[in-house]
């Protein structure tokens, strides 16, 4: 009999739990995860069998939503950590992810104005891409 491998375990190398929202959607989807990585932040998400579609990979909305977080994470920094809303998102999907498996995203705030912060980012699972997103976020409060 064979036994399926061990659920990666981020906690175990040195990866922390988010604390960004106490409710509200953000909680129904994490927990998302986080890890310095050099000058910046890698973030991370064990898919669980309820990120799954009907074809047994991670839904494309759960691969948009961990993206929107990560990017807008990524955009509140870039803004000296006003508050921002994403105004634009473009997401493309190029390959899949299943459950067990553990999502690592990466973004950066290309150019950052007084009323809006351009940021792109992707997804991985190891060294595989899943998702690429590009977008554009809105500094509340701004002209």
């Amino acid at each position: 009999m064979m036994h399926a491998p061990a659920p990666f375990d981020p906690a175990a190398h040195g990866w922390k739990i988010l604390h960004w929202h106490e409710d509200g959607f953000p909680t129904l989807v994490g927990p998302f995860w986080s890890k310095k990585d050099g000058d910046g932040w890698v973030y991370g998400l064990v898919a669980e069998p309820r990120h799954g579609n009907t074809h047994g990979i991670v839904h494309g909305g759960m691969l948009v939503t961990f993206l929107d977080q990560i990017l807008g994470v990524t955009c509140w920094t870039a803004a000296n950590k006003a508050p921002v809303v994403t105004i634009q998102l473009n997401t493309h999907f190029v390959s899949g992810a299943k459950a067990g498996e553990f999502l690592e995203a990466r973004a950066e705030a290309v150019r950052a104005t007084r009323s809006v912060v351009f940021v792109r980012g992707q997804l991985t699972v190891g060294e595989r891409i899943v998702a690429t997103a590009d977008g554009v976020w809105k500094r509340l409060g701004a002209p």
